[in-house]
């Protein structure tokens, strides 16, 4: 992946989580039942899939990151 569709990725990831932790912390509505969609947890998946870009795009700039081999 190049450094713009990092970017745009990790932007897109971070829209969604912060949109799925608002609709996860809404209150219950028991009048209309139960949640059909699990937006705590699709919300971790989209933090994750955010940071896991972040260390993409540092790397992509020229920051190592990751074990250092030493022989």
């Amino acid at each position: 992946m190049d450094l713009t569709l990092t970017i745009v990725a990790a932007a897109a990831f971070l829209i969604l989580a912060v949109f799925c932790g608002w609709r996860g912390a809404r209150p219950i509505n028991v009048l209309k039942g139960p949640r059909m969609m699990p937006w705590r947890p699709l919300m971790m998946v989209c933090v994750i899939a955010f940071m896991l870009m972040m260390v993409h795009l540092l790397n992509l700039v020229g920051v190592q990151t990751g074990n250092q081999q030493r022989y």
